[in-house]
């Protein structure tokens, strides 16, 4: 069965990750609501939404996942790393020590994702004023673990469709590569949901 085929969907499992209080869920929500709150709960272990969009005519439903920074809850986000596609590396471009600690975050990928895993890392909240991790200081990391590299607003919106579009893209092919290849993973269910593609169909959050 083609990747290709219409009658199709795609899901893919992306992970947010990062210290507490970089934004991750703030990127969440400007993503898949397209809205922007300056108070809210911190994240209890796990949370997520779905997004659904469409790439060269197939329908991918991405499944987005929001963890926990917190020391405490790292056992449980580590189990959400299995059958992940892709993962997203968040610091904060007030807070140097969350830059810092993408090395953490990139060792625990390392770990327990799966080895062809997509990362990307982003520097969120690029619209401070009182910015300390530089654009420079950010592409420098990202160019030491040869990932790509963004730097987000979810205030502003700025990035964040790029952002997660580039990484459904990649995916998508990665995924079309594998397919090629003959990789039973493909087949099993876990990222082909079979579904009668509707004449009018929408694609929406």
């Amino acid at each position: 069965m083609a990747l290709a085929s219409q009658n199709f969907e795609v899901l893919i499992k992306i992970l947010i990750v990062g210290d507490s209080a970089v934004g991750k869920t703030c990127m969440l929500l400007r993503y898949c609501d397209d809205r922007f709150s300056m108070s809210h709960l911190p994240t209890i272990g796990i949370d997520f939404k779905i997004k659904k969009l469409e790439i060269d005519d197939l329908r991918i439903k991405m499944q987005i996942w929001d963890t926990a920074g917190q020391e405490r809850f790292k056992t449980i986000t580590q189990s959400y790393f299995k059958g992940a596609h892709g993962i997203i590396l968040t610091y904060s471009c007030d807070d140097k020590d969350s830059l810092l600690h993408i090395d953490n975050w990139v060792r625990q990928t390392s770990m327990h994702a799966p080895p062809d895993i997509i990362r990307v890392l982003v520097g969120n909240k690029c619209d401070v004023i009182d910015r300390t991790v530089s654009y420079e200081e950010g592409k420098s990391v990202a160019d030491e673990y040869g990932i790509p590299f963004f730097e987000t607003s979810a205030k502003e919106g700025t990035n964040i469709e790029e952002t997660f579009l580039w990484l459904a893209k990649t995916i998508k092919e990665r995924l079309s590569e594998k397919e090629k290849m003959g990789e039973p993973e493909l087949k099993d269910g876990k990222q082909l949901v079979s579904k009668t593609r509707p004449k009018d169909s929408r694609v929406c959050c």
